[in-house]
């Protein structure tokens, strides 16, 4: 009798591990297009949501909710989501993922009232929980030293949040008052879902052939004791803070600007949409360039700047337009001080600030498999979870500070802050960092001796 020799299931290849592995370029191309689709179409209530307010009549913190609710399913299950790939495969978790989104994407167009939206809008999230599983499933194939660049590539999937800037404004205006599809779905805003849905049941046959079929699972084994242990390092919920700023203000950003523009700059639709591809591009495919950089500079420097030219930029775009008034002795009035932010420089700004954005995301990710290179599955998805729910936090806190203010830009005072709180973080830790390796340098600084010596 012949026996038929075990054959067993790669692992995630060893720190020390140079070389590709066969079938790693295949994992990065194919997780790349399915989170860009599945990205896409977790925000598609960015542009959805201004004729859906108009259609329902609901109010703007009413609007922002819906974003908000996508925004919460997508960072829900990160956690769980890099942790099953770690378990399973990316293979099985990505193939879910695009079938699950699928579903609810088809009836949103169908939806009627504002519950509807709501319930819709949180199980069409389910795809923002791809990023997690694309990290874990890359790490598991990537090769130490190629890890930055290659999360940083898969990463730029979210330039999907710009598909829906592009293609929904003119799609809508063009098939509006239509039937398709043998009078099953009305044209206008409903006809997008319905494209995505389809798309997504496409791609998850793709991936599902395309994709090496002998997947690598390197927390098989694991207890979930095990997954779970180095969320109790500090180190973890600080990285998370940093996404919320890199990443949950992106998502934030992306859903809530298409009507800032159309509110404050008085653009059409389509015009809104197009600026806002604008922040959205140079916010995700500049993702490898940072993690290209965090690769060969050290992620920690290039968050320094990155949180630098956040805080100009947010600090600009926060002054609220207007001047101030003197009243004078003799009954008289002045006006000083004159500012308004015109919309070139105000979108000039925002691309800035985007950019920083791309490659501040980039650079966190370089942190992951840096300091926990057997468990990317659950700190990944950790800090996707809460960097994805400062994205559901931040649209209704945009539009609760402007009802509170009266100031639009109140929206930028409150990433800001954010970013200001992240940064002061990052430099005290480091401080420490240094100060616990070397603390004989602390009291040379703060003596005399030193400065002595070198007269």
């Amino acid at each position: 009798m012949t026996t038929t020799p075990t054959v067993p299931v790669a692992t995630a290849a060893p720190a020390g591990d140079t070389g590709r592995a066969p079938g790693a370029r295949r994992v990065l191309w194919l997780s790349t297009a399915a989170f860009t689709l599945m990205f896409a179409a977790w925000l598609m209530f960015g542009i959805l949501g201004v004729p859906i307010q108009k259609e329902l009549g609901l109010s703007d913190p009413q609007l922002a909710w819906i974003s908000a609710v996508a925004v919460l399913n997508g960072s829900l299950w990160r956690l769980p989501a890099g942790m099953l790939t770690d378990r399973v495969g990316g293979r099985r978790v990505m193939a879910v993922l695009l079938v699950a989104t699928a579903v609810p994407a088809w009836f949103v167009a169908r939806v009627e009232g504002y519950a509807m939206v709501l319930v819709l809008a949180f199980l069409v999230g389910f795809a923002g929980n791809s990023f997690s599983a694309g990290i874990a499933w890359n790490a598991a194939w990537q090769p130490r030293d190629r890890q930055g660049l290659a999360l940083g590539v898969f990463g730029a999937g979210n330039v999907g949040a710009s598909v829906t800037k592009f293609i929904g404004p003119p799609l809508i205006a063009g098939t509006a008052g239509a039937a398709w599809f043998g009078g099953a779905v009305e044209g206008g805003w409903r006809l997008v879902p319905v494209i995505y849905a389809g798309l997504l049941l496409v791609m998850a046959a793709v991936l599902w052939l395309g994709a090496p079929s002998r997947d690598r699972m390197p927390g098989r084994s694991a207890t979930l004791a095990s997954q779970l242990a180095p969320l109790r390092q500090v180190r973890v919920w600080r990285f998370s803070l940093y996404y919320v700023a890199f990443f949950g203000a992106y998502v934030a950003l992306a859903a809530w600007l298409p009507k800032y523009y159309v509110d404050n700059y008085g653009v059409s639709l389509k015009v809104a949409g197009l600026l806002t591809a604008l922040y959205i591009f140079p916010a995700s495919l500049l993702r490898p360039v940072g993690g290209w950089f965090s690769d060969r500079v050290g992620a920690r420097r290039v968050m320094y700047w990155t949180f630098a030219v956040m805080l100009l930029a947010s600090g600009l775009l926060m002054m609220p337009n207007g001047h101030l008034v003197v009243d004078h002795a003799d009954g008289s009035h002045s006006s000083h001080l004159a500012y308004a932010l015109g919309i070139v420089p105000f979108t000039v700004l925002l691309v800035v600030l985007g950019s920083a954005m791309g490659i501040g995301k980039a650079a966190v990710y370089k942190h992951i498999p840096e300091y926990f290179p057997e468990n990317v599955g659950s700190v990944g998805g950790l800090v996707g979870m809460l960097g994805g729910l400062g994205g559901f936090f931040l649209p209704p806190l945009f539009a609760y500070t402007k009802a509170w203010t009266g100031f639009p830009t109140s929206t930028f005072f409150v990433l800001f802050v954010l970013v200001a709180a992240c940064a002061a973080w990052m430099h005290l830790t480091v401080v420490r960092m240094l100060h616990d390796e070397s603390p004989e340098l602390a009291h040379r600084i703060e003596s005399a001796a030193p400065a002595a010596a070198a007269r």
